[in-house]
C-alpha cells in the first residue's frame, strides 16, 4: 500500500499575464454596454474588474479552465456536485489494482489532521481494505467492480475538472472557506493562489482565511 499526498495540475494553457482570456471576456462584456474596445490592457484589466465588482459575472462563461486533481474519492464526492462542471474521473470498476501496472497495491491519501495514535489505526485499516480487495479478486475470483466496495474512501482518484470562471469563483468561495473540510482547504486554496499570480483580475478580490 502507498501513501500520497493531494496535488493539483493546472491542464489549460494559461498565458502568463492572461491577455487573451481577459481580451475575450471584456469583448463580451462591452458587447453588453455597447462600448468600444480598450486601447491599452491595463484598461481592459479595469473594465473586467469593473464587470466583476458589479456581479455582472455571466461574462466569465466564456472562458475555460481545466485542472487535474489528484484526492481522495471522500473529496472527489464533494467536488462533482458542483454542476456547471465537466468531469472525467479514474474508474474502480475497470482498474483492478492487483494488476502490476498499479504496483499489486492501493494508493491512498493520507490524513495529517490525525494524531500519531489515530494514524496508526487508520493505516491498520486502510491495509485490511487493501488485503481483504486482493483476497476477493485473487483468491474468491470476484471481478474489480465486485471488489471495490471494500475499498476505503481515502483511496486516490484523479479526476480533470473543467469548468469556466465563473463557476470556478463559486468554488473557490465555497471551498476555501474556514468551513469547508481541512483536506479541501489543502487542494483548493493553493490552486486558487496560484490562479492569482497566473490570471489577473478574475480571482483577486476572493480572500481566503487561513
Amino acid at each position: 500500500m502507498k501513501i500520497e499526498n493531494q496535488s493539483y495540475e493546472i491542464m489549460s494553457y494559461v498565458s502568463k499575464d492572461a491577455k487573451d482570456e481577459l481580451r475575450l471576456i471584456e469583448e463580451a462584456g462591452r458587447i453588453c454596454y455597447g462600448s468600444p474596445k480598450s486601447v491599452s490592457f491595463d484598461s481592459t484589466k479595469q473594465f473586467v474588474k469593473g464587470l466583476i465588482s458589479r456581479g455582472h459575472e455571466s461574462v466569465l462563461e466564456h472562458s475555460l479552465l481545466a485542472v487535474k486533481l489528484n484526492t481522495n474519492r471522500a473529496i472527489a464526492n464533494e467536488i462533482v456536485r458542483h454542476r456547471h462542471a465537466g468531469y472525467s474521473q479514474a474508474s474502480t470498476r475497470y482498474m483492478n489494482f492487483t494488476k502490476e501496472r498499479f504496483g499489486a497495491e492501493i494508493t491512498v491519501i493520507d490524513n495529517p489532521y490525525l494524531d500519531s495514535v489515530a494514524h496508526g489505526e487508520w493505516v491498520r485499516a486502510m491495509e485490511t481494505c487493501e488485503e481483504t480487495y486482493h483476497r476477493m479478486i485473487m483468491e474468491d475470483g470476484y471481478k474489480a467492480q465486485d471488489a471495490r466496495g471494500v475499498l476505503p474512501l481515502d483511496l486516490k482518484t484523479t479526476l480533470v475538472m473543467s469548468a469556466n470562471y465563473r463557476e470556478w469563483r463559486h468554488i473557490f468561495k465555497l471551498r476555501t472557506d474556514k468551513t469547508a473540510h481541512p483536506q479541501m482547504r489543502d487542494l483548493m486554496i493553493p490552486l486558487l493562489f496560484e490562479l492569482k499570480g497566473r490570471i489577473p483580475v478574475i480571482f483577486d478580490d476572493l480572500g481566503v482565511e487561513l
